[in-house]
């Protein structure tokens, strides 16, 4: 519908944009001037205790300066009671004593439609408010004593109930002159396949009024009292008034209390209530299905990091899992969620009625980020004991990560997943090194073992070497960016020597693979020209721009290999230096000899790499810096072993 000119203008003029803030938010006194209009509040946009949140009242705008939110009188209204714009013309003008503009007929038909269904809906509240007290009610009232719901609490969740009978609601109804058509679009009654009249659509059941975020009654949830009904709970149908994948259950309420506290999405109706009784105001729940993108949408409209309060059950881990799926390509900086798990058989309602709000309370403080469930669902249960179920974990937390649109939230997915692959696979290896032959001797060390100049160049030597290939990977994939793609869990773990090879490694990972024009546009052109400075970079096969695809894979493949080869034997050095002050046995010297057996087999296929290596222990071909740390260790372990050799 489209306004006369000037209305928005007049409209404004008649109304205070701090006014109507204030509804929402609690003024700063020390820092606001009323009389310049000059206003400041905690943001009602996002949990602060600090006043961030700005309102020029002569300008007509708002600003926070912590979440960023702006706008002006309408979209706050919109943000706020979730309408749209022309609903927030509406309430504004009928404050202001405005007119609205004649609509369009058939808009205004519409309107008026949803009015009187609006209308409907409340006669039906009403109606089972009352049936609630009435004799064959009993057992319902019962059954609500027995969840802890005392009366008092009944009303304020306006808890009815509707007998068994097949036309109780639709005779009431039509008593006080509402036509057939009505009752039956509200989704109170169904055809009669039959030829008889239509009959009520909820019989013998416990009834949830459900309104939306105005609080306009929109649908109802029944609960079966007969326990061998098909459907445990039923919703009202789909209607002009309700949708059941963009509403929720205690929408308004849990909107007001958010600003004060964390927004919980339970799984049901009572699960809302018992929350909302034991003190947690902002708690709503998805109507009967799994969550929606559009109320995932909703939900962060009301806070930035919703938790999911989830049944401790199969099915409640089921739910968590979809949710994971559902938010991945959704989640933005701001906007998380986390995941509550209760005990294992317990529903938040049974927690809070065994233990007490604070057992609830413990459980939210613990609550996880998305990223850790996820970790979980892909590595619980689960052996990761060769190699080809260690590379069947990455490819499926790559394929996971991938789903997440924003880059910079990505990039941090990539970085948390890979610690907690480092602490896994780390762990698991230190558990394998915990065995001991039966009966070592444990001797101490007779002196610390000291870093003699030799070794200490030997060591310079080995870390200029792994910072050529890391130039050497890093080049290949810029100068073919095709193959990026395959690279990225490698990339992700690439632990890189200097700020200029993790500015590109960041570029390549951000891409998934970019023409070189881009990449330096991000990691900039000094760290893109610094990278293919060395000439041993610059005649590499894989670095030739010429090379084809596969040599360039060959390259980065091998490259790879031998760095984590390296690394590897030098992680082993440095931990047997550590142990040797406790650890003494022939333990020691076989971990020694398994590193020194790994540490280059990669390179067997590179003249130029044979040339630096000689035969260590069991015939394994060692870089002579490598090679001269193990000797040493080797010849230390032999010395506190009683000062023998041979």
């Amino acid at each position: 519908m489209s306004l006369p000119p000037g209305f928005l203008d007049e409209l404004k003029s008649r109304t205070s944009l701090s006014q109507v803030v204030g509804r929402k938010v609690t003024w700063d006194q020390r820092k606001s001037n009323a009389s310049k209009g000059d206003m400041w509040a905690p943001c009602p946009f996002h949990q602060e205790k600090t006043a961030s949140f700005h309102v020029d009242d002569r300008k007509g705008f708002y600003y926070c300066f912590g979440c960023h939110e702006k706008g002006d009188l309408f979209s706050f209204v919109q943000q706020t009671e979730n309408v749209g714009f022309m609903e927030a013309v509406e309430l504004l003008a009928r404050e202001a004593g405005m007119q609205m503009p004649a609509r369009d007929p058939k808009a205004q038909e519409k309107a008026d439609r949803r009015s009187q269904l609006a209308d409907v809906m409340e006669m039906a509240v009403a109606h089972y408010r009352l049936q609630l007290k009435t004799g064959p009610a009993a057992a319902a009232r019962d059954y609500l004593a027995g969840r802890g719901l005392e009366a008092a609490a009944l009303e304020r969740w306006e808890i009815g109930f509707a007998p068994p009978g097949w036309q109780g609601l639709w005779d009431h109804l039509k008593a006080k002159g509402v036509e057939d058509d009505l009752i039956l679009d509200a989704g109170l009654a169904k055809p009669s396949n039959q030829g008889k009249k239509p009959y009520d659509t909820f019989r013998d059941r416990i009834m949830f009024p459900i309104r939306d975020a105005r609080g306009r009654a929109i649908a109802f949830g029944g609960r079966a009292m007969d326990p061998n009904d098909n459907a445990k709970y039923l919703n009202s149908p789909e209607t002009t008034l309700f949708d059941k994948g963009r509403s929720l259950y205690n929408h308004g309420p849990a909107r007001e209390a958010a600003g004060n506290q964390p927004l919980i999405v339970a799984e049901g109706y009572m699960d809302v209530i018992a929350l909302s009784e034991a003190g947690f105001k902002a708690t709503v729940a998805p109507l009967g299905t799994a969550i929606t993108e559009d109320q995932l949408q909703l939900l962060w409209r009301i806070h930035d990091e919703p938790i999911i309060a989830l049944d401790g059950d199969t099915a409640g881990l089921r739910a968590a899992m979809r949710v994971i799926d559902l938010a991945l390509p959704l989640l933005e900086a701001g906007k998380a969620l986390r995941f509550c798990l209760m005990p294992e058989g317990q529903d938040p309602d049974d927690l809070i009625r065994a233990e007490g709000a604070g057992a609830m309370q413990t459980r939210l403080n613990d609550s996880v980020p998305l990223v850790q469930l996820l970790w979980r669902r892909e590595t619980e249960g689960k052996s990761f004991d060769s190699p080809e179920r260690k590379a069947a974990l990455d490819r499926s937390l790559r394929d996971a990560i991938r789903k997440v649109r924003d880059p910079s939230l990505r990039r941090h997915y990539g970085e948390e997943v890979n610690r907690l692959r480092r602490a896994l696979f780390d762990g698991a290896r230190q558990a394998r090194r915990s065995f001991q032959p039966r009966g070592a001797r444990f001797t101490p060390p007779a002196t610390p073992m000291v870093e003699t100049k030799a070794s200490a160049l030997a060591a310079a030597s080995g870390a200029f070497d792994e910072h050529l290939k890391e130039a050497v990977i890093l080049a290949t994939l810029v100068t073919h960016p095709d193959i990026v793609p395959d690279f990225i869990s490698d990339l992700e773990r690439l632990e890189t020597g200097t700020p200029e090879h993790d500015a590109v490694r960041r570029a390549l990972l951000e891409t998934e693979g970019a023409e070189q024009a881009k990449l330096e546009a991000i990691c900039g052109a000094a760290a893109l020209e610094k990278l293919f400075q060395p000439r041993h970079v610059r005649i590499s096969p894989g670095v030739r721009s010429q090379a084809a695809r596969d040599i360039a894979t060959m390259t980065v493949a091998e490259e790879l290999a031998k760095l984590a080869a390296r690394r590897g034997a030098r992680a082993e050095i440095e931990e047997a230096a550590r142990d040797i002050e406790g650890l003494v046995d022939e333990g020691l010297t076989w971990r020694l000899r398994q590193a020194s057996e790994g540490v280059v087999e990669t390179a067997k296929g590179s003249r130029e790499d044979k040339a630096e290596y000689d035969l260590g222990p069991n015939g394994a071909r060692l870089r002579r810096d490598e090679r001269s740390d193990f000797e040493a260790l080797i010849d230390r372990i032999d010395y506190t072993k009683g000062g023998r050799r041979g």
